[in-house]
C-alpha cells in the first residue's frame, strides 16, 4: 500500500473539488487519492473504481509530486488521425456532383456502398460505410429518398369537370330535399 498522507487541507481541498467537479476522470482519481489516505488498500480502491492497481499507483504518484488536482486532469491528445483526409473530402464532393451511371454503375443516385467502391477504385484506400457517412456530413451533404412523381393523368381535365358537374347536381338535389 503506498504511503500517501495528505494534510488536513489537502483533504478538505480534494473533498471540495469532489462535490463540485463534472469530470467523470477527475473525480476517479481524486477519489483514490482519498479513499487510499483513509487507509484502504489500493486493491481495493481499484476494485471499487473498477480500474487495475496500476492506476491507482499511477494516479498517487501524479499527486504526489505536484501536490495539485490538475495533475489528475487528463492531458489533451489528440485521438487517432483521420482516415479521411482533404483531399479524399474533396474527391467525394466531386464524385456526388455526376451521376453513378457516369462511372458505369446501373443507378442513377450514389448510395454508401456505391461511393466506397468508387474510392476504393480512385484511391486505393477502403473507407468504413461509417467514416464515409461522417465525411458526408462533413461536406454538408444531406441523403434524401427520391421520390415518386407521377406522369399527370391525360384524362384529368376531363375527370374535374364530372366531379363538378356531379357536385353542383348533388347540391342542387339536397337544396331541393332530395327530389
Amino acid at each position: 500500500m503506498p504511503d500517501i498522507k495528505l494534510k488536513s487541507h489537502q483533504r478538505r481541498h480534494l473533498q471540495q473539488i469532489l462535490h463540485s467537479t463534472h469530470d467523470v476522470h477527475l473525480y476517479r482519481r481524486i477519489l483514490a487519492i482519498v479513499e487510499s489516505d483513509r487507509g484502504k488498500s489500493v486493491a481495493s480502491v481499484a476494485h471499487m473504481l473498477g480500474v487495475s492497481r496500476q492506476s491507482i499507483y499511477n494516479w498517487i504518484d501524479a499527486y504526489e509530486k505536484g501536490h495539485t488536482s490538475q495533475a489528475l486532469v487528463d492531458a489533451y491528445r489528440s485521438g487517432r488521425p483521420r482516415l479521411c483526409s482533404e483531399d479524399t473530402e474533396a474527391l467525394i464532393k466531386a464524385l456526388l456532383s455526376y451521376s453513378p451511371e457516369r462511372f458505369g454503375y446501373v443507378s442513377n443516385n450514389w448510395t454508401v456502398p456505391l461511393l466506397k467502391e468508387q474510392l476504393h477504385q480512385c484511391t486505393g484506400q477502403l473507407l468504413s460505410d461509417e467514416t464515409l457517412r461522417r465525411a458526408l456530413r462533413h461536406a454538408g451533404y444531406v441523403w434524401k429518398r427520391p421520390r415518386y412523381v407521377l406522369a399527370p393523368d391525360p384524362e384529368g381535365e376531363k375527370k374535374r369537370r364530372i366531379m363538378q358537374k356531379n357536385q353542383k347536381v348533388a347540391h342542387t338535389q339536397c337544396a331541393s330535399g332530395g327530389r
